[in-house]
């Protein structure tokens, strides 16, 4: 699969469609330092949103200019089973339930 600079996408896992968009990019916070990218996902028709924290790029730890993970297909695959998983209900009204993974989605 071909990696993508988009920031919105869809993907099918297990036969159920899940949007997704880009919610942060990587950032430096005055509290927690450099936090990763961010990304919501949600079950298409459902109501709550999954958002999956990636961890900050090295490339910033070190000082090194910005840039983030580029996702694939695979990956928010991934990030999507992972979440689901954790606990996460697509189907439930609620506020939007947070989740961290390493770069990989797992």
């Amino acid at each position: 699969m071909s990696k993508s600079n988009s920031t919105t996408g869809s993907v099918n896992v297990d036969g159920v469609t899940y949007d997704w968009r880009l919610q942060r990019e990587p950032h430096l916070s005055d509290d927690e330092g450099w936090r990763g990218m961010a990304i919501a996902v949600s079950q298409r028709d459902a109501k709550r949103e999954a958002w999956v924290e990636f961890p900050a790029p090295k490339r910033l730890l070190k000082g090194l200019p910005r840039g983030r993970l580029q996702l694939d297909d695979a990956t928010i695959s991934r990030c999507i089973r992972s979440a689901l998983s954790a606990g996460w209900e697509p189907l439930s009204r609620g506020k939007p339930v947070s989740f961290v993974v390493d770069a990989e989605g797992n």
